[in-house]
């Protein structure tokens, strides 16, 4: 699994010789913090818009700036072993930033999917290589923060001396 976890530099390296294979690099980001099925079928969706799934992985740092301080729940490290263990990711790369603009711009994905629209500015930044962008439905009530708020509810409404 860790060989499919890759700097921008490798990665970046990596398409290099794809391209050359016409192969269809497909990219996606997100934090997947506590993964669920949402993200596993949104992922294999992913895969299916071409041949080499890309997921560029929130860092920790960028999660607390995008969720806050209490989040992620699980480190950057574990939730990039957790994705290298599905067969429809290729690989996986961890960025630091609010957004992947620049990760994306160095790869340049024949396609960029995401679980929700983005902004136009996005979709013109993808489109400047040729690039498309592509909306992926998510599953409709299926989201780390729904799975955190069930633990709470029943675990420590009901019993204060959870351990």
């Amino acid at each position: 699994m860790e060989e499919k976890i890759k700097t921008i530099d490798e990665i970046e390296d990596i398409c290099i010789k794809l391209r050359q294979d016409k192969k269809k690099i497909v990219t996606t980001n997100g934090a997947f913090d506590i993964l669920h099925y949402g993200h596993v079928t949104y992922l294999e969706k992913s895969k299916k818009e071409g041949d080499i799934l890309i997921v560029l992985l929130n860092s920790d740092d960028s999660i607390k700036m995008l969720k806050g301080d209490k989040r992620p729940i699980i480190p950057e490290k574990e939730r990039a072993l957790i994705l290298a263990a599905l067969s429809c990711v290729d690989y996986v790369v961890i960025f630091n930033d609010n957004k992947p603009l620049d990760y994306i711009r160095r790869i340049k994905p024949y396609i960029h999917t995401k679980g929700a629209e983005v902004s136009g500015e996005t979709r013109n930044f993808i489109n400047n290589w040729g690039g498309e962008y592509k909306s992926i439905g998510l599953e409709k009530g299926l989201s780390t923060t729904n799975i955190v708020k069930t633990i709470l509810e029943r675990y420590f409404a009901s019993s204060p001396n959870f351990e």
